[in-house]
């Protein structure tokens, strides 16, 4: 289910939900409602937040469950991987506010 993937990824990069909601210029309840089944994102929000946890458009819409699309990293631990995504995040934020 795409609540699902969509909490699985915001945990896993270490975003709230009002992290999420702030880098998608929503409310946190229309993150919290995603999460919760309640209602599901917009396909141009799926684009959104495809960019923004690194995955596939696929990977969020359940037809693929590779989330290791964009970046192999076979063989990194599951710390190894958030550091990866950390960095990841913090080196777009500051490509941003140059």
């Amino acid at each position: 289910m795409i609540a699902d993937r969509i909490r699985f990824l915001r945990n896993r990069q270490g975003l709230s939900q009002a992290d999420l909601a702030r880098l998608l210029r929503i409310t946190r309840s229309s993150v919290n409602a995603w999460e919760l089944g309640i209602s599901t994102p917009s396909t141009s929000t799926v684009i959104s937040l495809a960019q923004i946890f690194h995955v596939s458009m696929d990977y969020l819409l359940e037809m693929d469950n590779s989330y290791e699309d964009k970046i192999d990293l076979k063989g990194f631990s599951e710390d190894e991987k958030a550091l990866i995504f950390h960095l990841i995040n913090y080196i777009e934020k500051n490509r941003d506010d140059r």
